[in-house]
């Protein structure tokens, strides 16, 4: 059974950056795709940015252009790089573990598509 652990989590100032990390253990990494999503409080949990093995990526458009994702499978472990930063960014940031196959370049997007969860990281960005 797989087991992911987010970390980088940290309170931050509006434009900084930061980047966090998802860390696996118990299955290998490498063939399956990773995501990330965050959840403020009161919302639902959204979509953030999601990487295949094949290296497709996809990432939601209220990120795009400011955050991007991507894996070292010798450790294993997936990144997501987060640079200006705003408030509405302020969330739990989780990772997540797709073990499906696709034969297309589809990338998983939907919460229900994902199995295995971490235990999410803070968020927290002042203006």
């Amino acid at each position: 059974q797989v087991q992911l652990v987010e970390s980088g989590g940290g309170l931050v100032q509006a434009g900084g950056s930061l980047r966090l990390s998802c860390t696996a253990s118990g299955d290998t990494l490498s063939v399956y795709t990773m995501g990330w999503f965050r959840q403020a409080p009161g919302k639902e949990r959204e979509f953030v940015a999601a990487i295949r093995s094949s290296d497709n990526r996809r990432t939601s458009d209220s990120v795009k252009g400011r955050f991007s994702i991507s894996r070292d499978n010798m450790k294993p472990t997936v990144y997501l790089q987060m640079g200006s930063l705003q408030p509405e960014d302020t969330a739990v940031y989780y990772c997540a573990l797709n073990t499906a196959d696709y034969v297309s370049t589809y990338v998983p997007w939907a919460a229900y598509e994902y199995t295995s969860w971490g235990q999410g990281t803070q968020v927290t960005v002042s203006s």
